[in-house]
């Protein structure tokens, strides 16, 4: 006579699966991408006008312009009001809307104020800008260094 020490149903395997230890790390996980993502988002004060980037050869007549520190506008060596940004870009330009125009800007300008007149830019069908920056090594931690007067 036989006898059955093992019952049939201990030894058979068991097809579910725990997922209690998945959502603990889930939502760790979860916890973890919370706190760090307003973290990603620092508002830093930063100092443009140092660029580190390798100059380009400019065109044979490179036409600038130039928002001063009075928010003053210059197309060239010309002062201009923003009204009369269009024609006089026209004149520089022979009306080639395609040609790339040098943005300079004196660093006090507010951000704003930039933007402001790069709108006026693409308005009059000049989207092809090159900002102009302080050619040179710098870091943008470091000072901004003192202007110099021209002899």
């Amino acid at each position: 006579m036989a006898v059955n020490l093992h019952d049939a149903d201990d030894l058979a395997e068991t097809s579910e699966i725990n997922v209690t230890p998945f959502i603990d790390v889930i939502l760790v996980l979860l916890i973890i991408f919370m706190v760090a993502a307003p973290l990603s988002t620092v508002d830093a004060p930063v100092d443009l006008p140092i660029s580190t980037a390798r100059p380009q050869p400019r065109p044979g007549k490179p036409v600038f312009l130039t928002v001063q520190r009075d928010l003053s506008v210059l197309v060239g060596e010309r002062p201009i009001a923003i009204g009369e940004l269009s024609s006089a870009l026209d004149v520089e330009t022979r009306m080639d809307r395609d040609q790339r125009i040098f943005v300079r800007a004196d660093q006090s300008v507010a951000y704003g104020e930039l933007v402001r007149v790069m709108n006026a830019l693409r308005s009059a069908g000049y989207i092809k800008l090159a900002l102009v920056g302080l050619e040179g090594e710098g870091s943008r931690l470091s000072p901004a260094p003192a202007p110099q007067a021209s002899p």
